[in-house]
């Protein structure tokens, strides 16, 4: 196999190509905040941020951080012109509400029907609740997952099923990794694209399930 995985920030770009003008999108904590970085010219997005901010724009450059203004993840933002922030118990009013176009969040698996697992493996020390992840994975529009296709071990983290608690059942569309993108279905997964290198026999051998070709 000779192929390279897709960097964060070329993940993140990735992403960010698909959205579309005018989006209300919530980006997940951990890889997704890096979205926010990487959205075209031209194209308006309206980030809302779990903890009550709706009209975040990118990372704020090194110096210029303002630790009251924050995001889920406890990362400085900054807030474009026509931004507002708010109580907790309205962002969370949007979330469930249905008003949110797309959420992006992590994951620790996907399965191929659109099952989502990404708030416990069931170690000591995990996080003791799902928090607003189910109302996100549940409340948007469309969810999709941004992650590594395959753990520290080398196993696939999209799955046939899922062996960690759920977030949601079939609520992912669509899933971008370091290595392809994918579509959920209720039939299985279909790939849109992969990187340039990788084969679709490999990579159905990497994910070890079946793979339709959207191509």
């Amino acid at each position: 196999m000779s192929y390279t995985k897709r960097s964060k920030d070329e993940l993140a770009q990735r992403v960010a190509r698909d959205i579309h003008d005018g989006a209300y999108v919530n980006l997940g904590i951990g890889q997704p905040t890096l979205v926010a970085n990487h959205l075209p010219q031209g194209v308006e997005v309206i980030l809302h941020s779990e903890n009550g901010i709706l009209g975040m724009g990118p990372a704020p450059a090194a110096g210029d951080e303002d630790y009251d203004l924050i995001n889920a993840g406890k990362q400085p933002v900054t807030l474009l012109a026509g931004g507002a922030y708010f109580h907790h118990a309205d962002s969370f009013g949007m979330m469930r509400g249905g008003h949110l176009d797309i959420c992006v969040l992590g994951a620790f698996q996907v399965s191929a029907t659109g099952d989502l697992a990404n708030w416990s493996t069931g170690e000591p020390g995990a996080i003791p609740a799902v928090g607003g992840a189910m109302d996100l994975a549940t409340g948007a529009k469309q969810t999709w997952v941004m992650m590594d296709l395959l753990t520290k071990k080398g196993e696939s983290k999209v799955v046939a099923q899922c062996s960690y608690p759920l977030t949601g059942i079939g609520c992912v569309k669509r899933i971008y990794s370091d290595l392809a993108t994918f579509e959920c279905t209720p039939q299985g997964l279909h790939v849109i694209d992969m990187v340039s290198g990788l084969t679709h026999g490999e990579l159905e051998k990497l994910v070890g399930l079946p793979l339709a070709s959207a191509l």
